[in-house]
């Protein structure tokens, strides 16, 4: 075969490649969460999950939108972001029904065990964010109160954005903020796990899965030379990812710190 027809054969598979690369840096994010989101549905049980996972997910990747307004760059990191707001949402609808769910078999175990009659079991107290709790934050009893914050977020975030867009200190600044919120997506789960002194119930597959999508999207970054913000904070998130799976190997034998105010003997964390 000549060059031109070696040529000719190598384009179509570059561009192949290239859209295997794409397809894989918009939906790969979101893989790790569907072990997560079949354990919640099959165990009832979302005492392990952390929902600030969701909050640092959703705040990135609303502002991470933005800043492609401001600075335009590859089109599957903006539908990555599309897609990982839809996903953190479907994850916190999930989580609100089983924990309400828990709260509610919890009160009539409590009514039951005083022999009380079934009429009397009452519903858990309703908690909203326009009770403004700092106690309660981002544990709250309907979803539609998620929905509301983030739309309120969203709303205050694209008018300063709409009104700074001239400036490219604030556009940059910005894009730090985005991948610097989404770089610390590990913590709160980091955070817990010491908590508790355990790594029960924690997916291993989906903390690999974290590692090894970072590990990528920090390549991909690289290679398609985005703004240095992502890169930076991609490398920041694989130290993350690391230091849970540390975590996971240093509590393996340690038994879990007992939790008084879980409604399930079981809280699993499959994350």
């Amino acid at each position: 075969m000549d060059a031109q027809g070696l040529a000719g054969l190598l384009g179509p598979l570059r561009q192949l490649v290239a859209w295997a690369a794409a397809g894989a840096m918009i939906f790969g994010g979101v893989v790790p969460y569907i072990p997560q989101y079949r354990h919640i549905r099959r165990t009832q049980n979302a005492d392990g999950f952390s929902p600030y996972v969701c909050l640092v997910l959703l705040a990135a990747n609303i502002l991470r939108i933005l800043f492609w307004f401001g600075r335009h760059f590859e089109a599957p990191l903006l539908w990555q972001s599309v897609v990982m707001v839809v996903t953190m949402l479907l994850m916190l609808k999930l989580c609100t029904d089983v924990r309400v769910a828990g709260e509610l078999s919890a009160r009539r175990r409590c009514f039951a065990a005083a022999d009380s009659k079934e009429e009397e079991i009452r519903a858990p107290p309703r908690r909203s964010h326009l009770d403004l709790d700092p106690h309660h934050f981002w544990h709250w009893s309907s979803f539609g109160d998620y929905v509301q914050c983030v739309l309120a977020f969203t709303g205050v975030a694209a008018y300063v954005t709409y009104l700074s867009i001239d400036s490219a200190l604030f556009v940059e600044t910005l894009g730090f903020l985005a991948v610097f919120t989404e770089a610390l997506l590990g913590v709160p789960q980091l955070y817990r796990n010491y908590q508790h002194r355990s790594t029960e119930g924690m997916s291993i597959k989906m903390v690999l899965m974290w590692a090894s999508g970072d590990a990528f999207k920090t390549a991909y970054f690289l290679l398609h030379r985005a703004p240095l913000q992502f890169s930076v904070c991609g490398l920041l998130q694989v130290l993350v990812d690391l230091a849970i799976l540390l975590q996971a190997h240093a509590y393996a034998r340690r038994p879990p710190k007992p939790t008084p105010h879980a409604a399930h003997p079981a809280s699993a964390k499959a994350l």
